[in-house]
């Protein structure tokens, strides 16, 4: 009898010990809800010697990787996690944050992305399928409060897949994942891990109990990070484990190569002020991972005061999941389905008065202009472009739209296949903050100096 009082015991201590660590990471997670986080964000591509013509050049193979992704996802029935491809692209134009992850806090970069849900990081043991990364290496048994994700977790892999089949996964598994993303993949554990947000101290929260993959095997290099932390729709990703509510982000201009873009979770990421617009979420398909994406209704195009006749259901999300457009921090350039492209292209050429050129070769854009020389300025014929979405007007600038580079002005946009996903990529978005409110599925947008936000 006093084996078992003593046994029953030890259990009761256990589970207290359990109530009282989730206690915590609840109070923690809600503390970081309540106070906000604030990251800085590198872009990949700022760095002396790259200029624009190689960075949209490279930026534009990574979409198209990307494109290709999509593609294959909505033929397939196998649930994938979205990312962009970064093989072979060391230009890519994707953004990077800081983190730190386990105890003691181990900083590393990782990419930035609202179009998957995804947290992960390369962990040690990590042997020839690793890729190079600037930090050093997580090793999830230097840190006492690493655990292994249980198969019992909601935000377990292998017991979503499970159910899906209708089956239990085994008590006390692993669950062990492939992610693929386009021609790139990452493979490890998940597990749950003291994560630090905030780029100062003054800033810095620290929150039990995340979820995220122990990559243990990765393609290729991915640019200058160490991992990648999803922003989507999905339970797993940050936003969402967090119960941030809410996050923005204000890009910084191209080509400013010196100043930090932002990025901030909790109530420090609403909008305030004049010039805010908002527009509601288009409900996502159900199917993973399209149920990740952030769907805008975008109804028309104009140039100036001059407004495009697009088909009207250019843009319509179909109930197969195809069509639609998203606003994706992972993509740079862009993508119009071709009825609507083919409209702004005819626009922007009636409006410049300068010989058209080749520019396919050097940036792979399809409508560039022959500058005088390679020191000139464009001129000022090009009025702004705007994007009518639902009750909201995104107004961009001609820096915005159009590219420079030796000698060469581009139209930064490019034509999808009608029927297709449209994209709203980051290029589009320099100096606006953007505001993504999850619990109101709104977005909200509004001019800014990006650099001193």
């Amino acid at each position: 009898m006093v084996l078992g009082i003593d046994g029953m015991s030890v259990k009761m201590a256990a589970s207290l010990r359990v109530a009282v660590a989730l206690v915590c990471a609840a109070v923690a997670v809600a503390d970081a809800a309540a106070g906000g986080v604030r990251v800085g964000l590198t872009r990949i591509h700022s760095e002396p010697g790259v200029t624009a013509s190689q960075f949209v050049r490279d930026a534009l193979r990574r979409d198209m990787h990307r494109r290709a992704r999509f593609g294959r996802e909505l033929a397939s029935a196998a649930s994938t996690v979205s990312a962009p491809v970064r093989k072979d692209l060391p230009n890519g134009g994707e953004y990077i944050m800081t983190l730190a992850i386990g105890t003691p806090p181990l900083s590393y970069p990782a990419i930035a992305d609202t179009g998957s849900d995804l947290v992960w990081t390369q962990c040690a043991p990590c042997g020839k399928q690793c890729f190079k990364q600037p930090s050093k290496l997580y090793n999830p048994s230097s840190s006492p409060t690493f655990r292994v994700l249980p198969c019992n977790s909601s935000l377990n892999l292998c017991a979503a897949e499970a159910a899906l089949a209708g089956a239990t996964p085994p008590r006390g598994c692993a669950c062990r994942y492939n992610q693929t993303y386009g021609t790139g993949w990452t493979a490890g554990v998940q597990g749950s891990e003291t994560f630090t947000f905030g780029s100062t101290p003054a800033h810095q929260v620290r929150v039990p109990s995340i979820a995220f993959g122990c990559s243990n095997a990765s393609s290729d290099d991915w640019n200058g990070s160490a991992g990648l932390v999803g922003l989507g729709r999905g339970s797993l990703s940050l936003v969402s484990q967090l119960a941030a509510g809410m996050f923005s982000y204000c890009l910084t201009p191209f080509m400013d190569t010196q100043s930090k873009s932002t990025l901030l979770l909790g109530p420090a990421a609403a909008l305030n002020g004049t010039g805010v617009r908002s527009t509601p979420f288009v409900p996502s398909p159900s199917k993973q991972p399209m149920s990740t994406y952030y769907y805008l209704n975008l109804t028309g195009i104009s140039v100036g005061t001059a407004a495009l006749s697009i088909p009207p259901n250019a843009f319509s999300l179909r109930a197969d999941g195809t069509g639609g457009l998203i606003i994706d921090s992972g993509t740079t350039i862009t993508s119009l389905v071709d009825a609507a492209y083919r409209k702004v292209r005819a626009a922007v050429q009636s409006l410049v008065k300068l010989p058209v050129t080749d520019g396919s070769g050097a940036t792979g854009l399809d409508l560039c202009f022959a500058l005088p020389s390679p020191t000139s300025t464009p001129p000022a014929t090009l009025p702004s472009m705007t994007l009518h979405f639902g009750g909201a007007d995104m107004v961009l600038p001609v820096e915005n739209y159009m590219i420079l580079d030796g000698g060469m002005w581009c139209l930064a946009m490019r034509s999808q296949t009608d029927g297709e996903l449209s994209t709203l990529g980051n290029y589009q978005q320099q100096n606006l903050h953007i505001l993504y409110d999850v619990q109101k599925e709104m977005l909200s947008f509004a001019p800014a100096k990006c650099s001193t936000l």
